[in-house]
């Protein structure tokens, strides 16, 4: 009698995963391999993010108290960063300074965010006078360099963690209507809306459960530069007076005063400086990374 071989099933190992399926620990590590820039500088955001959060358990020393008898001494074993004018430790200022720079334009962008994408939904989707009236206070908002409306605005309400959140915040929202505007004048004529819309699909389904998931590639590369540009602008609102006043040390104003005395002790520009410089560049390879990375003409061919 002729044996008939038959291909035995495939049987799941202990963990659950069948033989040549991958792990998800080998799926991230080809991720990380194929990318290796959004692991490194999400690494790296987070490594200036967390330590903010836990400077009250972490920071050597207080970052408000004087002590004038070790005013400007430079780095050192107990200072890692030096002192400043009034002895206060720099290590620890910029750690505190995290706690505001970082969280604070993280919910600009949020802001920023939320206002744009609503705006450019409903002027790309309905157009009419809606577009208009929204393209026009966009035009009007442009029309201002954003600096510039922030420090006027700041010197007008005052400079509350509040409002400079919703300063910075409204102050960027043009990007992100643009965008959104132009994303969705594409995805409304697409073959699947229009199914959609032959079976009855309502528009705010249509908008919400059609158009926004296909759009969010585009827009989520551009949270990760709008929060790099967000710091900056925090900082640049700092540096000349005009940042969060809640007694919490703030790395544009740390470098200001850094600057007023470079002369006696160049160093103390190094702590402040390097934070806000390795937080934008940061937020910007990630954006860069996360555009190569979700873009298939760009992907990278590594296996």
């Amino acid at each position: 009698m002729a044996v008939v071989d038959e291909q035995a099933p495939a049987v799941p190992s202990r963990t659950g995963i069948k033989a040549g399926q991958r792990t998800p620990w080998q799926v991230f590590t080809r991720f990380c391999r194929r990318n290796p820039r959004i692991p490194i500088f999400t690494g790296l955001v987070l490594a200036l993010f967390i330590p903010g959060l836990l400077a009250p358990l972490i920071a050597p020393y207080s970052p408000r108290e004087p002590n004038t008898r070790i005013r400007l001494q430079g780095p050192s074993a107990r200072h890692l960063l030096g002192t400043d004018q009034l002895g206060r430790d720099t290590f620890t200022r910029v750690l505190y300074g995290g706690r505001v720079s970082i969280p604070v334009g993280l919910l600009a962008v949020v802001v920023s965010a939320g206002l744009g994408i609503s705006l450019g939904i409903l002027s790309g989707f309905f157009g009419g006078l809606i577009d208009t009236i929204t393209g026009r206070l966009v035009d009007a908002q442009l029309a201002f360099p954003e600096l510039i409306l922030a420090i006027a605005v700041v010197n007008a309400f005052g400079a509350s963690l509040v409002n400079v959140m919703l300063i910075v915040g409204l102050g960027r929202f043009p990007g992100y209507y643009r965008l959104t505007r132009g994303q969705v004048l594409q995805a409304r004529e697409f073959e699947y809306v229009t199914a959609a819309r032959a079976l009855g699909a309502s528009s705010p389904r249509l908008m919400l459960q059609h158009i926004l998931p296909n759009i969010l590639n585009p827009l989520l590369i551009t949270t990760s530069f709008a929060a790099g540009g967000a710091v900056l602008t925090l900082s640049a609102l700092g540096f000349v007076g005009l940042g969060p006043k809640a007694g919490q040390p703030d790395w544009g104003a740390m470098f200001n005063e850094a600057l007023t005395n470079f002369r006696l002790q160049p160093w103390m520009v190094f702590g402040p400086g390097m934070a806000v410089f390795l937080t934008v560049l940061s937020f910007y390879v990630l954006g860069d990374a996360l555009r190569d990375w979700l873009d298939p003409h760009r992907r990278g061919r590594a296996p």
